[in-house]
């Protein structure tokens, strides 16, 4: 019965992305196992994982808590769990769980580390020190990683190109997939769509458009802010759906900026395929990505996006029926798209690329895993 330890570095990742993971595996007869920040308070992650590990990972990558008893526990713990396969994912978890098992590499009852990159820290668009920075930290651990994933071309040629991972311990998948049953268009009522308008109070010829994202600096909520002001129309509305450390401020940018009425902070939700066919569009002005979710999540339900020229999100909308492409940190070429995709609206529906669905993925993801287990039965 081979064992697996799915890592991230905070729960809600394992509980947004990672659960289908544990359920088609689990039911394959594999023991899956969880380990992050917050997962013993997280309800449905113990509802899916056999076993779940608290480990006070934290965000910051020089924060002192990703080291010395950190990784003491690390080690304890995949050394007691006997795992066939450690499968880490986003950055600070998988470097500081792949740094506290390279030790044990040498050693017959190591396990084959899997890692996927949700976006590598370096960048066309970051800055020539750190992007040096990060790019050595990413080859020093590559060397302690079995198999590396790569959810967009730009990184899995980087991967190449840097050293990070040889070709034949190197994938390229289109993310971790989703559930095209879930984003149809099918999947809501026009009812409901109706309802949610009411709720928000939007008047007949208002448009809606909608930012799905955890407030956060890279996700760049004030420059949707700033487009909505400088589009200069009271029939505008922009929603935000998500948390974070930045929702404070910005709701006081809104009330600065005069838009305050027209901007709604909808919190944490669920229902994101309703939100996104509600609106006019949704917007992603990023100024980076590793493979954006939410656009993928838009695409699915033919909404157009407007999103950043940045990786993650060119490599997705590249049809002008997925939607429309502007220079990061340009609140003015934003708020010109906002205004076209209204008066002059693609006819045309974006559909999906049928390999991001989420049956493909864990297919991608069996066969990875068959190469490790095979791979570790040699040594």
């Amino acid at each position: 019965m081979p064992k697996l330890l799915i890592v991230t570095t905070v729960a809600s990742t394992l509980r947004a992305f990672l659960l289908p993971y544990a359920g088609h595996f689990g039911k394959k007869g594999w023991v899956v196992d969880a380990m992050s920040s917050g997962v013993s308070g997280c309800e449905k992650c113990r509802e899916a994982f056999h076993a779940c590990h608290e480990m006070s990972f934290s965000r910051d990558p020089l924060s002192p808590k990703n080291l010395g008893k950190t990784n003491v526990k690390i080690r304890e713990i995949v050394g007691s769990g006997e795992y066939d396969i450690v499968h880490v994912h986003t950055p600070v978890a998988s470097f500081v769980t792949r740094l506290a098992l390279r030790k044990l590499r040498k050693a017959s009852a190591c396990p084959a580390i899997v890692y996927t990159a949700h976006g590598f820290h370096f960048h066309s668009e970051e800055n020539f020190f750190k992007n040096s920075m990060f790019a050595a930290l990413e080859r020093l651990a590559g060397d302690w990683t079995d198999h590396t994933i790569t959810i967009n071309q730009e990184d899995y040629e980087a991967a190449l190109v840097l050293k990070i991972a040889p070709k034949e311990r190197l994938s390229l998948l289109p993310g971790i997939g989703l559930d095209f049953a879930r984003y149809s268009p099918s999947a809501v009522k026009i009812a409901d769509v109706k309802k949610f308008h009411e709720e928000l109070k939007l008047e007949k010829g208002h448009e809606l458009f909608l930012m799905a994202a955890e407030f956060i600096p890279r996700k760049r909520h004030r420059d949707a802010l700033h487009a909505l002001a400088e589009a200069g129309r009271k029939d505008f509305h922009l929603a935000f759906a998500g948390t974070g450390p930045l929702e404070d401020p910005m709701k006081r940018l809104a009330a600065k900026l005069g838009v305050e009425s027209q901007v709604h902070f909808l919190g944490e939700r669920t229902d994101i395929p309703l939100l996104m066919l509600s609106s006019r569009a949704t917007i992603l002005p990023s100024e980076q990505e590793g493979l954006s979710r939410s656009v993928m999540e838009s695409i699915c339900l033919g909404i157009p996006v407007l999103g950043s020229d940045v990786r993650g999100i060119r490599e997705l909308v590249t049809t002008p029926s997925r939607g429309t492409l502007f220079p990061v940190g340009s609140p003015a070429a934003l708020a010109a798209a906002m205004i076209l995709a209204v008066e002059e609206p693609v006819a045309d529906k974006s559909t999906p690329d049928p390999l991001w669905g989420i049956d493909n993925l864990l297919a991608e993801h069996e066969k990875i895993y068959r190469h490790c287990l095979e791979e570790r039965n040699r040594i």
